[in-house]
This record gives structure tokens, sequence and C-alpha cells, in this order.
């Protein structure tokens, strides 16, 4: 299940992530790493972007990177 499929007001734990170079690195230098909670605030009228709590802070993501994080 990745994150895009999670509804809002659900706490979900990171199991993986996928995609490549800078991609992957940028989704980890927001803080976003295996082991971490998530928990979806929102997601806008046509899916994108969703907005997250993680660690703490408030991060909007685009429909395809939550696509690439695997969580459960």
């Amino acid at each position: 299940m990745t994150l895009r499929q999670i509804p809002c007001g659900k706490t979900v734990k990171v199991c993986k992530l996928n995609g490549e170079g800078p991609v992957k690195r940028r989704i980890m230098d927001m803080g976003i790493t295996k082991g971490v909670e998530v928990f979806v605030r929102k997601v806008a009228p046509l899916g994108d972007p969703v907005e997250v709590t993680v660690r703490g802070y408030e991060l909007s993501l685009r429909k395809a990177d939550a696509e690439m994080i695997e969580v459960e």
C-alpha cells in the first residue's frame, strides 16, 4: 500500500521508499525515512497534493511522490 492510498486522519508507518537517485534523496531529506510515522492530514479534491505531518512538521507531497512511499 502506498501513502497516496491512505485516507485522511490515518497514521501509518513507512516501510519502504521506491524511486531512484535525486527523487529518493529529496524524499529522505524531507524526513520521510523507513520506520517513521506519517499522519495524513488532508488530501486535495483531485488527490494532488497530499498534506501530511512528519516528525512534528507539516509537509505537502505531490501525488507522484506519495506513490513512491510504501506504508503499513
